[in-house]
């Protein structure tokens, strides 16, 4: 398919991997069979339908040691993380694994991929960490996930088997790149500005997406939800995207200038270098520009708070503007909602704390609406109940117990989209 100049995904070509299904009954009853965690099937589906363009599946050593040090893939785009199988010996010895080998990547037993092995390596765990996070401090998670890698790596391109199928309500906001790409082109869109979010949001949210539409001159908002790993006390997946789609709804945005989705990932908390990540990924959806707040992708005190700013001035090549904003507050003596110095009421302002958010949502009362949306606290107390047994927070109940995201298998049906 054609693919418009201004919305041109990362490579110049959209990437998609599917068998066809008379080939993909075939393969997986002939192949020996790997089985992968959640993290390796959301990224199998991520390669497959182009979110990742333009990696065709995981990552040789070239590749890896190209953008742990440089920050580029071997032909020289830009590529800010690591998108790799890590595997044991043992996975490798007894399946006979080598180069030029077929596998099917299985998830809880369900055919998902076959991926064409085009190299087993290794790589040096702590130099990775230590370039991609700034930091070898196994008490980052990114660090500690790194770390507590299997030993081998196998690089080579895969195609998904089955399509997945998503649960309620996720089948409501996936879209592929295609059909997102679709969505901008039936509503005319010339420029899209993502939001990339983990909270529900609040009205420093709000107007942190209205002034990145303003300045961007942008002709919708895209909100791009993270989905993927949790850690407890999180916010649920389920209460995030029905928040957002309730400023929709409620009026805050007018229908036709803003649309949620979600993206399948497990963050890394790479500060700058995720940054980079998230602005290629939505490159890949068809946005134009991306905004960036403080702390972006951060954890800790790892980065400085607007490092993920700074980083855009030396990748003129990405294609993908950049949209930074400092921060809005809500300000007693304006009487509304501020911005981060415009305004002369420093002592006055008040933070959107994000401590402040939890606790208003733990006690169940409504706030103030220039502080949260009442349609808003009234769907995320309803996602509550529905689907995070109570809690709008991750729970062990919630990581034990939740309705799948994904499901993989024969009855697997298509993708919404």
């Amino acid at each position: 398919m054609p693919i418009d100049n201004a919305l041109s995904p990362h490579g110049g070509e959209l990437i998609e991997r599917l068998l066809p299904p008379h080939e993909a009954e075939r393969v997986a009853a002939s192949l020996p069979r790997l089985e992968v965690n959640d993290q390796i099937a959301r990224e199998c589906v991520d390669i497959a339908f182009g979110f990742f363009s333009p990696l065709t599946g995981f990552m040789g050593r070239r590749d890896v040691d190209e953008v742990v040090h440089h920050m580029r893939l071997s032909n020289g785009y830009v590529w800010s993380i690591p998108i790799i199988l890590d595997v044991s010996p043992e996975e490798v010895s007894d399946r006979g694994v080598r180069p030029g080998s077929r596998l099917l990547l299985t998830q809880r037993g369900a055919p998902l991929a076959v991926l064409n092995v085009e190299e087993v390596f290794t790589f040096d765990k702590e130099e990775m960490a230590r370039h991609v996070f700034g930091t070898a401090d196994p008490k980052h998670p990114g660090v500690r996930r790194t770390l507590a890698q299997k030993d081998l790596l196998l690089g080579g391109p895969l195609s998904l088997v089955v399509p997945p199928r998503l649960g309620a309500p996720f089948d409501r906001f996936f879209f592929t790149p295609r059909a997102m790409r679709e969505r901008i082109k039936q509503h005319g869109w010339r420029r899209v500005v993502a939001h990339q979010t983990r909270n529900v949001p609040h009205t420093g949210h709000e107007w942190l997406m209205k002034s990145a539409w303003f300045s961007a001159q942008a002709d919708a908002v895209l909100v791009n939800a993270v989905v993927g790993e949790k850690r407890l006390g999180d916010y649920i997946d389920e209460a995030i995207l029905l928040g957002h789609d309730m400023l929709r709804q409620a009026g805050y945005f007018r229908p036709e200038v803003h649309q949620t989705s979600l993206l399948l990932w497990d963050m890394r908390y790479a500060g700058p270098r995720e940054a980079v990540f998230h602005a290629i990924v939505r490159k890949n959806l068809g946005c134009t520009h991306h905004m960036f707040g403080r702390d972006h992708a951060g954890v800790g005190t790892y980065y400085d708070t607007y490092a993920a700013h700074r980083i855009f001035d030396d990748l003129p090549d990405l294609g993908i503007r950049p949209v930074v904003t400092l921060e809005w507050a809500y300000c007693p003596e304006c009487q509304g909602i501020a911005y981060e110095g415009l305004c002369g009421h420093d002592r006055s302002r008040q933070a959107f704390s994000g401590s402040v958010i939890r606790s208003i949502l733990q006690d169940g009362v409504k706030p103030p609406r220039l502080i949260f949306r009442p349609e808003v606290f009234d769907v995320v107390t309803r996602a509550a109940d529905e689907y995070g047994f109570g809690s709008p927070f991750v729970t062990e109940r919630y990581l034990h117990e939740r309705n799948p995201v994904l499901e993989f298998g024969r009855s697997a049906g298509e993708v919404t989209g």
